[in-house]
């Protein structure tokens, strides 16, 4: 399996000619989704979910299908009828030749103030990948691939090295970092590095690293 990093929280993983696409959101590339066969989406906030990107997506490959929560599915549904699948905890299902496993309920507090929105993350073949969206949701099997949402409004580092040492993944892969600066990523690389107990990495958008 290719996984390859996109901006912020967006990755794509190709296996035997096929790609899923999870989370191509606003603050990816343009292009986040061309090409895929499959989309998973971990919930509604902007970041994750571009609704012209992912209505180009299904118009510009007409196989192509969209696995997600209720709030994304309600926006797309009606104009690509069959090709968009809601999905919740515990549900299982196959994308573009990759078994699913779905895992999560909720978007991580921001503030108490603030209503919690829906957020699922995808378990990939069995663990060889897993995406949490914006949670830091635990699967009940052990992780090989860990992406690891590393800067967001909702997260300390405290909790992202608590995080990494709960699942305790053989790696972890940083996403939802553009928020992140230059000058302060050698600070989280070291900590999570460090702290965290696995192989802790990052990709610079674009780059790929073989599962």
């Amino acid at each position: 399996m290719k996984l390859t990093k996109k901006t912020h929280a967006c990755v794509r993983l190709e296996k035997d000619g096929r790609t899923l696409v999870i989370d191509p959101g606003g603050f990816s590339e343009q292009d986040a989704a061309a090409g895929a066969d499959a989309i998973l989406v971990t919930h509604e906030h902007p970041d994750h979910f571009d609704e012209g990107r992912l209505r180009a997506a299904l118009e510009a490959r007409p196989g192509a299908e969209i696995w997600t929560l209720k709030s994304v599915a309600d926006r797309l549904a009606p104009a690509h009828p069959g090709r968009v699948h809601t999905v919740g905890h515990g549900d299982t299902f196959t994308a573009a030749g990759f078994d699913v496993q779905v895992h999560g309920e909720l978007h991580a507090v921001i503030h108490p103030d603030i209503p919690r929105v829906t957020n699922v993350g995808y378990l990939i073949d069995g663990g060889r990948v897993f995406h949490p969206g914006d949670a830091l949701t635990v699967p009940e099997r052990p992780v090989e691939t860990l992406m690891v949402p590393v800067m967001a409004p909702w997260n300390k580092i405290a909790e992202v090295i608590d995080y990494v040492r709960e699942v305790g993944p053989q790696r972890a892969f940083d996403v939802h970092d553009a928020l992140l600066t230059d000058l302060a990523r050698p600070i989280y690389d070291g900590h999570i590095g460090r702290l965290g107990g696995t192989d802790h990495q990052r990709l610079a958008p674009g780059a790929s690293a073989e599962l």
